[in-house]
């Protein structure tokens, strides 16, 4: 087979999978592995595809800026964000004071939690009255609101920020990277996620297994500078780089 007719039958089935892996690859082209790899290489050259560890992914899965909403958001993965979240809520004990980011997988986080003496700060709106609800002590952090992520965000909610010292912080994010780190769509949310974090002794970013090898808009924190909560890690790469706890 000729290399332009690889290339071709590589990007058609990257186009229409979203994402493949050079065994299966090489399997359906009845090609060695050896040269699929050398091929998605010159095709991450060429910006046809991004290159991942494994195999490859097509540059829209890749680099994403669409914001989704909460309930969207909330109804994928729930399996791998129930284990993630499980274990996080562990992590918290009664003398912490801690940061709670909004989103899909830290709400899971509050389903979790043991009734507990800790204070917690958030700017998520549901998170904060389902967390008074439940007889915590909350605190929730001015802002402008984010109606797609129900959200406190922006100048307001970084100067709130100002006056805490956290023990401990978890946030999400929509996609990791080991060049581009931990990314988000909306610059006003990537600020607080990028002062929670430097005002936190320990930092925990929960993300699931399919926010790996994606990037977002806004970079908020590098790859070393949080420990990653995950149901599964494919791309072992990452350990390199930062801490990982997988709870699959």
């Amino acid at each position: 087979m000729l290399q332009q007719e690889r290339y071709e039958k590589i990007l058609s089935q990257v186009q229409a999978k979203g994402a493949v892996r050079v065994a299966a690859l090489a399997k359906a082209l009845e090609i060695s592995e050896s040269t699929i790899r050398r091929d998605i290489i010159e095709l991450d050259h060429m910006g046809k595809l991004r290159k991942v560890f494994g195999g490859a992914v097509s540059c829209d899965t890749y680099l994403t800026s669409n914001e989704t909403d909460v309930k969207t958001r909330a109804a994928f993965s729930v399996l791998e964000k129930d284990s993630i979240a499980r274990y996080a809520a562990n992590l918290i004990e009664d003398n912490d004071f801690v940061f709670i980011d909004a989103g899909t997988t830290t709400d899971k986080l509050i389903d979790f939690l043991p009734a507990s003496k800790a204070t917690l700060v958030t700017n998520g709106l549901d998170h904060a009255l389902t967390l008074t609800r439940r007889g915590h002590k909350v605190y929730l952090l001015g802002g402008r609101v984010n109606a797609t992520t129900e959200a406190a965000t922006g100048v307001e909610a970084v100067t709130s920020l100002g006056k805490y010292n956290f023990t401990k912080c978890f946030l999400g994010t929509n996609g990791i990277d080991l060049e581009h780190g931990f990314t988000t769509p909306n610059v006003e949310e990537a600020m607080v996620k990028t002062h929670a974090a430097q005002r936190s002794s320990m930092v925990y970013v929960l993300a699931d297994s399919k926010k790996f090898d994606t990037v977002a808009p806004v970079t908020f924190l590098g790859i070393n500078q949080a420990w990653i909560i995950t149901d599964k890690l494919e791309n072992l790469e990452y350990r390199n780089h930062t801490k990982i706890i997988e709870t699959e």
